[in-house]
């Protein structure tokens, strides 16, 4: 028997995806306005509905901005950058009525490991910056921030008082934030971490590995250690 074709893209998703490719590769600058939907309809031959979708999706995660009667635009990147639900710590502390504070523990820049080097497409020898900061909820130690940050991206981050900031809130404001990826496992902490955060080596611990990524470059690569015991994700579904 022959083997099996891969699933095409619906036509919608592949016209989506190609106007989305497009945006990040920056060939749209803020503001310009993309093809019109009649030059979208000859080029990948499907009907103004199909075009219609696509458009609507790119609208919604908020990459384009479509007026009525005029044509669609490459969306400004602080309004891409506010349809990723990134929370500033100190605002969801704070949100619950409590108390924030940040100590300090590392703030400098180093040369990274050439693995992490090549994560941010960074020559081997050169430096990046490096912060580590210890949070805390009405005393209590809640998150352990060890951030790593492009110089070429943020290049005032050493300035910055991050006991009275948080890292999240200044690199919002100070960078032009395109996209993010994550990840979350249980994991136990290193040495350090366990004596920063006051708890035992064999404590289990939530880690979030968080990359945040520009137009064109990394931003910052964030490992966030959560005492397991202070730590919970919570949800809400509704058929």
């Amino acid at each position: 028997m022959p083997a099996p074709r891969s699933k095409a893209l619906a036509p919608y998703a592949r016209i989506k995806q190609q106007l989305k490719q497009a945006l990040a590769r920056g060939d749209y600058a803020e503001g310009a306005q993309l093809p019109s939907e009649a030059a979208l309809v000859a080029e990948f031959s499907v009907s103004r509905m199909t075009v219609g979708r696509a458009l609507n999706e790119l609208a919604s995660e908020g990459l384009i901005k479509r007026v009525q009667g005029v044509g669609s635009f490459a969306a400004s990147l602080h309004r891409v950058s506010s349809t990723l639900t990134l929370r500033d710590l100190h605002e969801e502390i704070a949100a619950r009525g409590h108390h924030h504070t940040a100590t300090v523990k590392l703030l400098r820049a180093e040369t990274p490991k050439p693995a992490l080097a090549r994560r941010f497409g960074v020559a081997e020898g050169l430096e990046l910056f490096h912060s580590v900061i210890l949070h805390a909820e009405s005393g209590r130690a809640l998150q352990l921030e060890d951030r790593w940050v492009n110089p070429a991206e943020a290049p005032d981050y050493l300035q910055q008082d991050f006991s009275v900031i948080t890292p999240t809130h200044y690199l919002f404001g100070a960078t032009a934030l395109w996209s993010a990826r994550y990840a979350i496992e249980a994991a136990r902490p290193s040495a350090n971490e366990a004596r920063w955060l006051g708890i035992a080596r064999d404590e289990p611990c939530l880690v979030v590995t968080r990359e945040t990524r520009s137009r064109s470059a990394v931003i910052t690569r964030a490992r966030l250690v959560h005492p397991g015991a202070a730590y919970a994700i919570e949800g809400e579904f509704s058929p």
